[in-house]
């Protein structure tokens, strides 16, 4: 099959998007947000028109929180990242973003009007804006997530390893049933560089940071991404016990390649059927979904350019690496 006769094709193809992507993670970095790093989150939507970001910076910066992030949040709404904020210094913010904000009423009044928040139970309201949002989580608290979020991402890779280990156990020839699981690790560490590759991109440009959304969008790529994988896999072992029912022996480059034909089709199908729902999720979801859709988005069409070009052609050299001769 042309796949595997060509397979250095692909690998050279994988060799450089992972490059770049790798490259993006190393000159964007991947700016964590308070979900990982502790902090608190203020998102406002204005009644009125929005004042300039660099008049609500400066407002914000004068009350002397320490290090904050302030970025534009849809047509009049802002979003602010700050330090953890303690009561008092979350009225001082909301004043400080109702400041220079005009309120958008029905008499047309244009008189600029300070913001004083109207509750303490997280949805405070002022006549130049609402907040929409607020969200505040303590350094250490920020911190147990992130070691719990690699944690997450360990287990489930070490899950998918042991149990295709244990599912092809009784697949000894060409290559025996691990190199069936380290072949899986090398792909999912494929179908987790490439989106998070991509992330760092799309955060350098939008000004977004790394959540918890990230994570669980990580964890559904490598389970969507396995999925196919295993597919082939199973149709290569279910062609190499054929073969020793019948006492065939059939070079494995052939058998491998026999496989992803007879796959090739059920796995685009799959995959597109996915991507018309997350281009749908993408373009009319909520604001909150878009990046989560789209890098879910990505990762599948990686999924399953891995589990097609790279999972099971893969196995041919792994096979001749361990001495294993197709004549």
């Amino acid at each position: 099959m042309y796949i595997v006769n060509h397979r250095t094709i692909f690998f050279w193809i994988t060799g450089v998007i992972l490059a770049v992507a790798i490259g993006a993670i190393a000159v964007f970095g991947l700016p964590l947000s308070i979900d990982f790093t502790g902090g608190s989150l203020v998102e406002v939507e204005y009644t009125g028109a929005r004042p300039a970001l660099d008049t609500i910076k400066s407002n914000v910066d004068a009350l002397a929180l320490g290090e904050v992030s302030l970025r534009a949040s849809g047509v009049n709404g802002v979003t602010l990242r700050t330090p953890t904020l303690t009561p008092a210094q979350h009225l001082d913010v909301l004043a400080a973003l109702g400041q220079n904000a005009v309120a958008g009423t029905s008499t047309g009044s244009t008189t600029p009007v300070v913001a004083t928040a109207t509750s303490t139970t997280g949805t405070s309201t002022a006549a130049a804006l609402t907040e929409s949002r607020f969200t505040s989580i303590g350094p250490s608290l920020g911190s147990e997530l992130g070691k719990k979020a690699i944690w997450a991402l360990v287990a489930v890779i070490l899950a998918i390893v042991l149990y295709i280990t244990w599912a092809f156990r009784r697949v000894s020839r060409p290559v025996p049933s691990w190199v069936y699981g380290l072949a899986v690790i090398v792909i999912l560490v494929h179908d987790i560089i490439i989106p998070t590759g991509f992330y760092a991109i799309l955060m350098h440009f939008t000004g977004g940071e790394l959540d918890t959304l990230f994570v669980v969008a990580l964890l559904a790529i490598l389970g969507y991404s396995v999925n196919d994988t295993i597919v082939i896999f199973d149709r290569v072992r279910e062609h190499l016990a054929n073969n020793d029912k019948q006492n065939v022996r059939e070079p494995f480059d052939e058998v491998v390649g026999q496989a992803i034909r007879e796959t090739i089709g059920r796995s685009i199908n799959t995959s597109l059927t996915v991507v018309l729902a997350l281009l749908a999720l993408a373009f009319l979801g909520s604001s909150a979904t878009i990046d989560f859709a789209i890098l879910i988005l990505v990762g599948v069409v990686a999924g399953t350019y891995s589990s097609i070009l790279l999972a099971a052609p893969l196995l041919v050299p792994m096979a001749r690496w361990l001495g294993y001769s197709d004549k």
